[in-house]
């Protein structure tokens, strides 16, 4: 038996999520409607919420319901340091890992021609205006260690040629507890290509 139309649409629509296809989708679908319907309609509720109003931050880009996310008010974050990321999630894992306390810039994506994603689309004016104002002491490239994600590393260090001194480069590697013979080779080259001095 085929499920109603309305239910059918529902399941559709939570297939936007990530990672969830028709099967966790009806899952869902089938669990709010029978057991929890007063969680569905709050869930409704918040989601159309922050749908109308959580936009970018003018001045990183990050995901805020003001012209300012509150990582952008704090006057006690580094203005020396500024961290540049593919997107919002990254600065919940960073500042959920702790010890970094400098500025963001969110591009919200990579370059990828194909995809018709270029620097106007990632934002790299607001980016080059942003040091420009911090005129941070280090830029902190932490894009994804993919070819997309190392094409706009190296994009943006030259873009901030002659406005920021120290262009770096997030370490990418030997997880903290793993074992070499475990490692994929392409991790190795990277933790080899970027190791440091210890002394």
């Amino acid at each position: 038996m085929a499920a109603s139309p309305l239910i059918e649409r529902l399941v559709e629509a939570f297939q936007v999520l990530p990672g969830v296809g028709p099967k966790s989708a009806q899952r869902m679908v089938l669990y709010l409607l029978q057991r929890n319907r007063s969680g569905g309609a709050h869930l409704a509720e918040v989601l159309a919420e922050a749908v109308d109003k959580v936009g970018q931050c003018e001045t990183c880009r990050n995901l805020s319901e003001q012209p300012q996310c509150p990582l952008c008010t704090d006057p006690r974050r580094d203005d020396g340091l500024l961290c540049v990321v593919e997107s919002p999630a990254d600065i919940l894992a960073i500042e959920h890992a702790g010890g970094y306390r400098g500025r963001y810039f969110v591009l919200h994506g990579h370059l990828s021609p194909i995809d018709g994603v270029g620097p106007e689309e990632l934002g790299l004016d607001l980016l080059e205006r942003r040091a420009r104002a911090l005129s941070p002491a280090e830029v902190i490239l932490a894009t994804n260690p993919t070819v997309e994600g190392e094409a706009t590393a190296h994009y943006i260090s030259e873009l901030l040629d002659g406005i920021v001194d120290n262009v770096t480069r997030i370490a990418h590697g030997v997880p903290l507890g793993g074992e070499l013979e475990y490692i994929d080779g392409g991790t190795l080259v990277h933790a080899l290509q970027g190791r440091r001095s210890i002394r």
